[in-house]
């Protein structure tokens, strides 16, 4: 048998796959990061927390003492991998590979200001130590990835299936504190009802943390999860009635 014939391990990449991997990738809490060890260019793992920018770059907040942060500064390639582990045997369970090049994010910047926002919504413990000066953020850009999602499920990616191209982004983003707190203190129970109803989850007391063009993120104490919509928003404006509407289907279907 040549290498023609034989059968590829791979599926066609569909939007299904296009979406459990977004889902993998933005419902991280943490990821293991794989850099290049600057003295020796040996392959170095290790595990960072996660969060995401409005268009769906994976970020993370790092000491400039790690040793993957010094090799991030020495070489941009790295790659992550998302996906956790349940029951049984952890090969059963999707976990997606990103190849991405690293982007340090300049202390004084207004891209700073705003991911220091999200980052700490999402991880509030991090508000303890993320000014100190030498913390940094690294966005982890995206170059293509592999899924797999599970026994004979495997999948390639663009750095397109990934990433959000929606031209509401930037309003979205503009107006996302906002509408986060709006939701939180206004519609308290709506989170719930997204995290239980849409997302699965058995128990919490849940929050929005994250409002973008794709989707929503929601905690509850160390929780994640992410609900991806199934459109990217076109218009800032959508926002309010997507809410709404998902919010009123959900109680429709109990």
């Amino acid at each position: 048998m040549t290498e023609k014939d034989k059968p590829s391990v791979l599926r066609e990449t569909d939007d299904d796959a296009r979406r459990l991997a977004r889902t993998l990738l933005r419902s991280a809490r943490s990821c293991a990061l794989a850099v290049l060890e600057p003295e020796t260019g040996t392959p170095f793992a290790s595990r960072t927390l996660t969060g995401t920018d409005t268009d769906g770059t994976p970020v993370i907040l790092v000491s400039a003492l790690s040793v993957h942060t010094q090799a991030l500064r020495a070489d941009r390639r790295a790659s992550l991998l998302a996906g956790e582990p349940g029951k049984g045997d952890p090969l059963a369970h999707p976990r997606l590979t990103v190849i991405c090049e690293a982007e340090e994010i300049p202390r004084e910047s207004e891209a700073r200001a705003a991911l220091r926002e999200r980052f700490i919504r999402r991880h509030p413990k991090a508000k303890l130590y993320v000014d100190f000066p030498d913390f940094t953020f690294f966005r982890l850009v995206p170059q293509r990835a592999f899924l797999n999602g599970g026994f004979g499920k495997a999948f390639l990616l663009t750095a397109e299936d990934l990433l959000i191209r929606s031209p509401a982004r930037a309003a979205l983003a503009a107006m996302e504190t906002g509408a986060v707190e709006h939701m939180n203190s206004d519609h308290a129970d709506a989170a719930n009802v997204y995290a239980r109803h849409y997302c699965g989850a058995s128990d919490g007391e849940w929050i929005i943390v994250g409002l973008d063009a794709a989707g929503i993120d929601l905690a509850s104490s160390d929780k994640l999860r992410r609900f991806e919509y199934a459109h990217e928003l076109e218009d800032a404006k959508e926002l309010r009635s997507e809410l709404a509407r998902l919010l009123r289907e959900a109680r429709a279907t109990g």
